[in-house]
């Protein structure tokens, strides 16, 4: 995962560090988060600059609520199996888990692997007053509640698909604003392709596994996802489905760069700091590299905006990761205090502050000393905002995610090389269904 702890500047003014989390946390109220003080509890993160911030944090975590926390973080690779062992055993060796949801929500609910946390959040004497769920986004919520209703995980982090545009090449061209819809983004797109120049309308994703988050946005546009609600059959094939690949495909044919095929978001990021392509369609946590004047021309350049309607909807994509407490832990009560502590509106302020990620708590980006101490100018928090409200999953519930991601991907890739849209859809679809028949028997 990309480091982001640049994309806004510290601030002395109004902005809070870690050890100024005990103040702030406890001042508000009376709330005792002295009682589980002497225990001991172990948390396990995956690598990523949100566990950079709360290792940071763990003295004032400590000083709060006299808890000893040990804390490990593991890159991805290797944290998602290892968990996946311990939580099998029953007896996993950490009290508190970070969690990919949009990768493994199927599977830790299935096996019920993680702690109810609803009745943790409606006791008055173990949650903190302030702590406010509502402030959470209606898509966090959605990935941390099972179809059981219980609370599974608390989100930390949801990464959001924006468009990003080049305000130079869009003033040269007559725009004057990002645009509205698809079709316009098209229009606008083809307007400003000019290959003798080495400019280009639009640069995205196309390189297999990579391919399927830029299509699934695309596809919320229709207002469909790729798998059914209960995530038994693939809807991949569907006339949405198609009608949805045959734009991605004209889009990447006719408005993208040369050999765009094999690109993923580092290469899409290069075209567009370079000032090479004048709009981008990516998640957010890219933003700050296109405002380091040491990886990019266009610093001055750059805009931000939602991603425009779709023909059926107006979405996009999001991906969202939790912290939770194993049904297996040792000292659930004590690990609560941390997950609550952790995924607090402080918190929370804390890993934008530090550009550490794009917290799902609203609070986070109207606090009025971040934005006014901001590198990012104001359409980055509007667009951030306007976003979450917009968002869907951009991957399908289902456990074997990696290989539906590999195997629709083989598709995409294909139809951007110019393959027939409806017959590589059909394909892939039929490919992969078998694997998610045999996921859901078990």
């Amino acid at each position: 995962m990309i480091r982001r702890r640049q994309l806004l500047k510290a601030s002395a003014a109004g902005v809070l560090a870690a050890p100024a989390l005990v103040e702030s946390v406890g001042a508000a109220t009376a709330f005792d988060w002295k009682q589980f003080k002497g225990q001991k509890i172990e948390v396990n993160y995956q690598l990523s600059p949100r566990a950079d911030v709360a290792r940071a944090s763990l003295k004032a975590f400590e000083e709060l609520t006299g808890i000893r926390p040990g804390f490990e973080s593991v890159p991805e690779q290797q944290q998602r199996p290892k968990a996946a062992l311990e939580m099998s055993s029953g007896k996993p060796s950490f009290d508190v888990l970070n969690v990919a949801m949009h990768v493994q929500k199927k599977q830790v609910e299935a096996a019920g692997w993680m702690e109810d946390l609803g009745p943790y959040i409606k006791d008055a004497s173990l949650t903190n007053p302030d702590f406010d769920l509502a402030d959470f986004s209606k898509p966090a919520m959605e990935v941390a509640t099972a179809s059981n209703g219980k609370i599974t995980a608390l989100a930390l982090n949801q990464d959001l698909f924006i468009l990003f545009y080049n305000k130079e090449l869009f003033a040269q061209a007559g725009f004057t604003a990002p645009p509205r819809t698809y079709d316009e983004l098209y229009t606008m797109a083809k307007k400003m392709t000019d290959p003798a120049k080495g400019v280009f309308g639009f640069v995205g994703r196309g390189l297999k596994n990579a391919n399927v988050v830029l299509y699934d946005t695309i596809l919320l546009g229709w207002d469909q996802e790729t798998v059914t609600a209960d995530g038994k059959k693939l809807l991949t094939d569907t006339p949405k489905a198609i009608e949805a690949g045959l734009y991605y495909q004209k889009l990447m044919r006719d408005c993208g760069p040369p050999g765009s095929v094999g690109f993923n978001w580092n290469e899409a990021q290069t075209t567009f700091m370079q000032g090479r392509a004048a709009m981008w369609l990516d998640g957010i946590g890219f933003s700050a590299p296109l405002l380091d004047p040491a990886k990019s021309r266009i610093t001055d350049k750059v805009g931000f905006a939602s991603v425009p309607r779709g023909p059926h909807a107006h979405n996009t994509a999001t991906f969202i990761d939790g912290i939770g407490i194993p049904a297996g832990a040792k000292n659930k009560k004590a690990a609560w205090y941390f997950v609550q502590f952790v995924a607090g509106k402080d918190s929370m302020k804390e890993i934008l502050r530090s550009g550490s990620g794009t917290p799902p708590r609203a609070s986070a980006y109207n606090d009025p000393a971040i934005q006014q101490n901001a590198k990012f100018p104001k359409e980055w928090f509007d667009t951030t905002l306007a976003s979450l409200k917009l968002a869907r999953s951009g991957l399908p519930v289902i456990v074997p995610v990696t290989e539906f991601r590999d195997t629709i991907g083989v598709g995409l890739t294909n139809i951007v090389g110019g393959a027939d849209v409806a017959t590589e859809l059909k394909k892939a679809t039929e490919a992969f269904q078998p694997a998610l028949d045999k996921s859901n028997a078990g």
